[in-house]
Formats: C-alpha cells, sequence, structure tokens
C-alpha cells in the first residue's frame, strides 16, 4: 500500500474551496466511508494548529498570493495544540501549479531571536532551510509577521496519496506574534457558515474521491488563510 505522507519531493497538486457547515457535514460524512482520519487527531476528529507567517513591510508575501504568482514562497513557523513540544519552520512553495513543502525542526529559543532580529547565527546554520530563511530575511527584510490559529479535521485515502482536509475557526492575532502564549487576543476571520476545504494529492485524484467532491455550492478562490488573516492589517 503506498505510504501516505503531506511531504512529495516532486510536488503535489492543491484545491481549495469555500464550503458551508451544512455540506462539509454530508461530505466527511461521505468520506468517511472510504478515507481514514489522521493518526495525529484527538478523540473528535480535531487537532489544533498554531501557524507564524513571515513577511515584510511591503507586503510581500501577501501580494505575491493576491497577484497570482506562478513561482513563490511562504515561510511560516507552526506549533500544535499551542504547545511548544514540536515547532517545524515550515516553506511551502508554488512552481507552476504544483505545490512544495519543506520543513526542519527549531527551538523556542531560535523563534523568539528571529522575532527580535536576532538573526546571523542563522547564516552557518547546519539546517538548509535556515540558511534559506536568513537570505529572505536579510535581503527582503521578512519577518514573523502574525498568528493563525484553527482547527483542523483531515481524511486520507492511500492511493493518489491523497488528504482532505477541513479547516473551521480561522482566527488571527492582528499582526501579535507571541505565538506561545496560551491566552494570545484572536479575532475571527472566516465567516462563521464557512470551513475551509483543501485537497491535496500527487499525480492523480482517485474517480471515487473526485466524485465524492462534487459539490454543489463551492467557491474555489483565494481562500489562504494567510490572506484571511490580514484582512485587519
Amino acid at each position: 500500500m503506498p505510504i501516505l505522507t503531506s511531504f512529495n519531493p516532486a510536488g503535489r497538486k492543491e484545491l481549495k474551496h469555500a464550503i458551508s457547515i451544512a455540506e462539509y457535514l454530508v461530505l466527511r460524512s461521505k468520506l468517511l466511508h472510504f478515507m481514514k482520519r489522521d493518526s495525529n487527531a484527538g478523540t473528535n476528529g480535531k487537532y489544533f494548529i498554531r501557524s507564524t507567517y513571515f513577511d515584510n513591510f511591503d507586503n510581500k508575501i501577501l501580494n505575491e498570493k493576491k497577484e497570482g504568482y506562478l513561482n513563490r514562497d511562504k515561510y511560516r513557523v507552526r506549533i500544535y495544540g499551542k504547545s511548544d513540544g514540536v515547532i517545524n519552520l515550515e516553506r511551502k512553495s508554488k512552481r507552476n501549479n504544483l505545490t512544495f513543502k519543506s520543513k526542519c525542526r527549531i527551538t523556542r529559543e531560535e523563534f523568539e531571536k528571529m522575532r527580535i532580529g536576532d538573526i546571523l547565527w542563522m547564516e552557518e546554520d547546519e539546517r538548509a532551510l535556515l540558511r534559506d530563511l536568513f537570505f529572505e530575511m536579510h535581503y527582503y527584510q521578512i519577518k514573523p509577521k502574525t498568528v493563525v490559529d484553527y482547527e483542523r479535521e483531515a481524511l486520507m485515502y492511500p492511493y493518489g496519496n491523497v488528504r482532505v482536509t477541513f479547516d473551521l475557526k480561522v482566527q488571527t492575532s492582528l499582526q501579535n506574534t507571541d505565538m506561545f502564549n496560551k491566552h494570545l487576543p484572536m479575532v475571527d476571520v472566516l465567516e462563521p457558515n464557512l470551513v475551509i476545504l483543501e485537497v491535496k494529492y500527487d499525480e492523480y485524484l482517485p474517480d471515487v474521491i473526485k466524485h465524492l467532491l462534487h459539490l454543489s455550492d463551492t467557491r474555489q478562490e483565494a481562500y489562504s488563510k494567510y490572506q484571511l488573516s490580514r484582512m485587519y492589517g
């Protein structure tokens, strides 16, 4: 059976839609007949994600997303359940219509250094991703910009390496990057009746999943959680 992973060096295809809560409940019920829940989920099938996204004073990353650049990179630091037990630096790259991801572990202390602009140590770090981020922070002045929270429910299907996720309760910190503060003030940025549906797969999307994903009222828009989080500044 194919190995299940969300990372593929050859790149993955990615679709995003906004769907209603009612559609989410019906679609999840149908998909669960064929797909398995993410093993990292809690007893309710969901897990909590907090990410800090990077950008600069000129909103380079945000503008490239809005303008639909075919080649662009987005950096973020991600934790789960507001815990500092696992902290990943991730880069999500778009190359034409394919998505590429890379990540490495960092420490809480390293992130806090990034927050205050203490980055010289990154230039010669053994982790290539940190060296790449140093280049972006040094030459393009990107830095931690905003925190985004949401609940995620993920379903997986081995053939085609399909991963379907439902993201709910998307919130932003309004450019406060104190991501390890469990009481960080957050505001909602997604309409209460909407859920963000993401579909990721490798070379093909199996017909059985494609058929189930034939939704009646979807909007395949730029429902980037980072873009939503910048609605207020």
